[in-house]
């Protein structure tokens, strides 16, 4: 193996698909100046098994988004280190981070995101068409992929002919398109009752299982936290507990 020192001292660069899938260490983000700077983060460090759902805890406030934010590759720290996949975030320009984003992460939000003039299956195909995928395969995956999250009678159906909780489910399918190794969800219940909250989060860690992905989640719901691998908490721009 080869070694990186890239300005933090000597490592041992990882080979692409062994560690962790992520990997935190002594991470910082602040914003603004001064007296009246908000450190959202101050000195995270963790791991995420590859393979696993990890949900990440927190009240409002606590660093929750920024910290996913910087792991997705959405912004840069201030100080400290993110590996993911067995690269490190700060060796890629934005180029870098755009593929990274495109090929190697998937994304869910708490809004859905989701195109409203377009189908349920277009939407799914939205990140496979940005890669320029034969057609035919495209469409076998939107297929697949649908009835993955048991929506493969509601293609042709625009989001707002949909439920939410089948809306966030279309959203999880889209994240799948491109084989993506890791998920980053950010309040993926936020916006649905506990019932439909519940469903979805089943959903999430049944597709960890069968797509072979990783997975970072932040919610506040309790109820959905019993479902994870491991749960980290953030309290205050800190981890607090890598139960």
């Amino acid at each position: 193996m080869s070694e990186s020192t890239s300005g933090r001292g000597t490592a041992v660069a990882e080979q692409p698909g062994t560690g962790p899938m992520v990997r935190v260490e002594d991470l910082r983000r602040s914003y603004g100046e001064g007296a009246a700077a908000v450190h959202a983060l101050r000195g995270v460090s963790f791991e995420v098994p590859r393979g696993e759902l990890v949900a990440l805890k927190g009240r409002s406030g606590s660093g929750k988004t920024t910290l996913l934010n910087l792991v997705g590759g959405l912004d840069r720290p201030d100080g400290g280190r993110i590996t993911v996949d067995s690269t490190d975030l700060a060796d890629l320009g934005e180029e870098g981070l755009l593929a990274l984003r495109r090929d190697r992460i998937g994304f869910i939000f708490q809004s859905f995101g989701l195109i409203p003039i377009l189908s349920a299956a277009e939407n799914v195909g939205v990140p496979m068409r940005l890669r320029k995928a034969d057609p035919r395969e495209r469409d076998a995956r939107v297929e697949l992929l649908l009835a993955l999250v048991g929506l493969g009678d509601h293609a042709q159906q625009r989001p707002g002919e949909l439920s939410g909780g089948q809306q966030q489910r279309v959203a999880i399918a889209r994240a799948l398109a491109n084989r993506p190794a890791l998920l980053i969800a950010d309040e993926p219940t936020g916006q649905l009752d506990a019932e439909t909250g519940l469903a979805v989060m089943e959903l999430l860690r049944a597709v960890v299982r069968s797509e072979g992905v990783t997975a970072l989640v932040a919610t506040h719901d309790t109820q959905l936290l019993g479902l994870a691998d491991r749960v980290l908490e953030l309290s205050d721009g800190r981890i607090i507990d890598h139960g």
